[in-house]
């Protein structure tokens, strides 16, 4: 594949003026854009040769690090350069994501921080404070930044990252603009390969391209899934993996269960979409789409000829190279279907998967636990950043209504924990009523759900991987869909499993019914021994069904674009 001509370009200069530091720096921007950080590093060494202690060549240096997964390393060299120039918003930026992933939180909400003060009217930034805000459950400000965020999209003005914006109260039109700006950027800068056609005949080859393929949620919902298509034969299956092997059991469940599973986490961009061309994939699963550690720079590449996003985006890509969304008709129903770029192909089950071999294993008692002896035990295990005011206010209203119950919730980074309890004293409940469970291996934290009476879901970004995992592992899930595919994906399950109870109209509904359950332990009871039945009756968990069904949508899919059959 021919390079973009700005590299090109950058490359022939420096050949020609070795000692160009100015074009050393632009071209470690532009490989690292391309996704080549052997290249980036090369580049920002030699800036850094050429002007020792620079700013710029410290930032370039720092941004290959963060890029390479060296996240401390990346942090240091960024905190030197944002020393040396305090008033320089971009290094500013780069910082907070560094020290984000160096495990420094609230050090990043610092330096997101001090980047907003700098340009307090770029939505970019306003965007990335905001999100990280959310995630660190500091709620000052929030509806301001917020506002600014849905202002900017709405005027076409920004580049705000559509996973981020998913937990904003905005509709799913909004979220088709901001898909749009950002895939707009992402086109700009990408070349695509030649057309390609799916083949006339024989077994279609399917791939699927995550950085999930491991201990991630991507990887426990769909290996089992992975397994039956292997059994049932019919596709050939190609991961391509983002990420480097973890080690991990799901890894190797992949591994067996694919015809081939590519490790592609070291090669930049163009060396992707080259392997998945020369794999010959006739359709692709984007299973990462606007996700944090996707590559949509590869897929706007066009390696495959029809490409399809699924699962781990619960949204619209808004990108002309997506060609179908994978869904079903609850969670995207005919009403939403003008929101999406992307034409809809519906399973006749709920779009999501999940791994049905897992066993629960032995859960410690209660008090090991952390948890009273005693009283009911709401949950919400789902990530900080879904832990808005709104969902926050109807938990404890919930806990108001029901005397000595708790709310289990999973520790959020840096001080989210302490915000939470002081939210909760601000609503006058006592904040020993909210218990934290730290980061558990899976296995671990899928047997605590057995110590859980009833899951309180948020809104507007429900529980998805955490649902499928609480009502797997028979704890029901109460949810109040809306009107975008990331607040109706709970719904959607609870629908499949024929709990549709559990589905309520709004918010005084949900606090009515979350607190009639938790005085009544009969009717909770009740509603337990439902799951359990649906849970083996209903189809939800049914991967062999799932698996003749997806086949048959693939299948639909490479007719439509001229495959004759096997």
């Amino acid at each position: 594949m021919s390079m973009d001509p700005q590299r090109a370009q950058l490359r022939m200069a420096v050949q020609r003026q070795p000692q160009d530091f100015i074009a050393w720096v632009m071209l470690a921007d532009a490989e690292l854009e391309a996704g080549d950080t052997g290249a980036g590093d090369l580049a920002a060494q030699r800036a850094l040769q050429l002007r020792p202690g620079h700013p710029e060549a410290l930032a370039r240096l720092g941004r290959t690090r963060w890029m390479q997964g060296r996240h401390d390393e990346a942090a240091a060299l960024l905190r030197q350069a944002a020393n040396l120039v305090p008033q320089h918003p971009g290094i500013a930026l780069w910082l907070g994501h560094a020290l984000e992933d160096a495990g420094q939180p609230e050090a990043a909400a610092d330096a997101y921080r001090h980047a907003h003060r700098l340009l307090p009217g770029e939505p970019y930034i306003t965007a990335q404070l905001l999100n990280w805000q959310r995630r660190l459950c500091d709620w000052r400000g929030l509806d301001a930044l917020a506002q600014q965020v849905r202002q900017a999209v709405a005027q076409g003005a920004a580049v705000v990252e559509p996973f981020a914006f998913l937990n904003e109260d905005s509709s799913a039109a909004e979220q088709l603009g901001c898909a749009r700006q950002r895939a707009a950027g992402i086109a700009s800068g990408v070349r695509a390969l030649p057309a390609t056609r799916v083949r006339a005949q024989g077994p279609l080859r399917v791939g699927f391209l995550s950085n999930g393929f491991g201990a991630h949620p991507t990887g426990l919902l769909t290996v089992a899934l992975f397994e039956q298509l292997r059994v049932l034969g019919g596709l050939e299956l190609h991961l391509f993996a983002l990420n480097r092997d973890d080690g991990s059991a799901i890894r190797a469940r992949l591994q067996a269960a694919a015809s081939t599973l590519h490790d592609v986490s070291a090669l930049p961009h163009t060396g992707i979409a080259e392997r998945i061309r020369a794999a010959e994939v006739d359709v692709l699963f984007d299973l990462r789409g606007w996700g944090g550690g996707g590559t949509p720079a590869v897929l706007a590449m066009r390696p495959a000829p029809v490409q399809v996003t699924w699962l781990a985006y619960p949204g619209t890509s808004g990108a002309a190279w997506m060609d179908y969304v994978l869904a079903d008709r609850y969670v995207l129903p005919d009403a939403l279907a003008p929101a999406f770029s992307e034409q809809v192909r519906y399973l006749p089950r709920a779009f999501q998967p999940s791994d049905n071999t897992r066993v629960l294993e032995a859960v410690p008692d209660r008090v090991a636990c952390g948890l009273p002896e005693r009283g009911v035990v709401f949950c919400c295990f789902n990530n900080s950043y879904k832990l808005n005011p709104r969902s926050m206010r109807r938990a404890f209203a919930v806990l108001q209504g029901v005397p000595g119950s708790v709310l289990w919730l999973l520790s959020g980074p840096g001080n989210a924990d302490a915000r939470l309890r002081a939210a909760a004293r601000e609503a006058g409940v006592d904040p020993s009523r909210l218990v934290f469970m730290p980061k558990l291996p899976h296995p671990v934290y899928l047997a605590r759900y057995q110590h859980a009476d009833l899951f309180l879901d948020t809104h507007p970004y429900n529980a998805h991987t955490t649902a499928s995992d609480a009502l797997w592992a028979g704890c029901p899930v109460l949810t109040c869909p809306g009107a975008t595919f990331a607040s109706r994906v709970a719904g959607s399950l609870n629908h499949h499993l024929g709990l549709a109870e559990m589905n309520v109209a709004d918010d005084a509904t949900f606090v009515a019914t979350a607190i009639a359950l938790g005085n009544d332990p009969q009717a909770m009871t009740a509603l337990r021994a439902k799951l359990a039945q649906a849970r083996a009756d209903s189809g939800l968990f049914d991967m062999a069904g799932f698996a003749v069904d997806f086949t048959a949508q693939v299948e639909a899919m490479a007719t439509e674009r001229g495959w004759q059959g096997r």
